[in-house]
């Protein structure tokens, strides 16, 4: 009996673990432009809190990455479940998809800094022509009123 239950627990566990890899879909996004559009639909998936021109917030942008891509959800489900069953190709996808993310927040970081510092470099000269017009005001004020006097004294 015990062999029977460590048999019958062995058969269990062995047919739990599946490596089943699905056929190839006839319409499979190909791997690059599966890419992009994961790019696209992490981007889309991360604006949905946040507000648009119309400050309004929780609007689901998924419609118009399939817009972009001219698919429908079923074709990305059926290429992104045919990816998942190969997980070394699925794994480089997203690794893809993840540095080009990454590239793009380098880029617009560093466009932001160079602003930024362009800001602060205007902020700064400004406050020097404020302080220098302020000091030419104080002695133009000065020197009205040593005029002032001037003028009042016989």
């Amino acid at each position: 009996m015990k062999k029977l239950s460590y048999l019958l627990a062995f058969l269990i566990l062995s047919s739990c673990t599946s490596n089943t890899i699905f056929e190839k879909p006839k319409d499979l996004i190909p791997k690059d432009t599966m890419s992009l559009l994961v790019q696209e639909m992490m981007l889309a998936s991360s604006a949905t809190y946040i507000k648009n021109k119309n400050m309004e917030r929780n609007i689901n942008y998924m419609p118009l990455v399939y817009d972009k891509f001219k698919i429908d959800s079923v074709r990305f489900q059926t290429s992104n479940l045919y990816y998942m069953s190969k997980i070394d190709e699925y794994k480089l996808i997203f690794e893809d998809a993840k540095n080009s993310l990454k590239e793009q927040k380098d880029y617009y970081d560093k466009i932001k800094s160079t602003k930024d510092s362009l800001r602060q470099d205007s902020i700064k000269k400004n406050n020097l022509k404020k302080r220098e017009l302020d000091s030419i005001a104080k002695k133009l004020k000065l020197t009205d009123s040593i005029k002032v006097k001037i003028k009042t004294t016989p």
